[in-house]
């Protein structure tokens, strides 16, 4: 069965199926799972959480919605697979609510980033673009984004499903990324963790950081993408729905 919250409920939810939840990357609108969401519908229970267009939200506020949502379509709990922000924000419910998640999966995502001036600048610069010419500036950077064996096909569908992107709670998910740093605290993460990174990722270091966070966190496995980019679950030849569910039933 697969919901989106509110509507699904863990008393509806297959028995003894695990529940993952999917949290979307700073887009926020979870439309990017789309390719992968059937494929991990075949061993999971799967459930979306876009991420809600609060503008005063913090990382803690959402760790804490995100918390409330395990709490309804969890039976004791879930897995958790976040892509880049959500990623970020995954890692802090698994510190923030460890009793809640079951297990991680983090994909091309970071524990902190380096490029502090251009986040500082970033929100600044995107209130005064017309938020109409947004999708010609992603165009613009598509080379940095996607894998370099990408469809057309790929690149028109992520063209369509990123025009829904609500301006205000993009520009706050930039902000909250600047005062995210969980190097630290990386070895308190008490689930068992994957860390899936694509080894062409131009936007972010996931190699290098999935490498870095997979020595710190205790019960941890790296796994890198050859040949994929940073917004890869969207590529026709991946299937992180068996990556996933190998890794678990080895951890079961």
């Amino acid at each position: 069965m697969i919901e989106s919250h509110p509507a699904h409920l863990h008393d509806i939810s297959p028995p003894g199926v695990e529940t993952i939840v999917l949290v979307p990357g700073i887009d926020g609108t979870a439309e990017l799972f789309y390719r992968q969401i059937p494929l991990l519908a075949e061993h999971f229970d799967v459930v979306a959480f876009p991420l809600p267009d609060r503008h005063d939200a913090t990382l803690a506020d959402l760790a804490d919605d995100l918390a409330m949502l395990i709490d309804e379509v969890g039976h004791d709990g879930a897995l958790l697979l976040g892509e880049s922000f959500g990623g970020a924000l995954s890692l802090h419910v698994g510190l923030r609510h460890p009793e809640r998640v079951k297990g991680l999966v983090i994909v091309n995502s970071f524990p902190y980033l380096d490029n502090r001036l251009q986040l500082l600048a970033a929100p600044r610069l995107l209130r005064l673009i017309p938020w109409g010419a947004m999708p010609l500036a992603r165009r613009l950077t598509e080379h940095r984004i996607h894998s370099s064996h990408v469809g057309e096909d790929e690149l028109r569908e992520f063209r369509q499903r990123t025009r829904s992107i609500d301006r205000e709670g993009y520009i706050r998910r930039m902000q909250i990324l600047y005062g995210h740093d969980v190097r630290d605290d990386l070895q308190h993460i008490k689930a068992p963790t994957l860390f899936l990174a694509g080894t062409e990722d131009r936007l972010v270091p996931s190699a290098r950081w999935a490498t870095f966070m997979g020595e710190r966190v205790p019960d941890a496995d790296v796994i890198l993408l050859d040949g994929y980019g940073h917004c890869c679950l969207i590529n026709h030849d991946l299937d992180v729905g068996r990556i996933v569910a190998d890794w678990w039933d080895r951890r079961s």
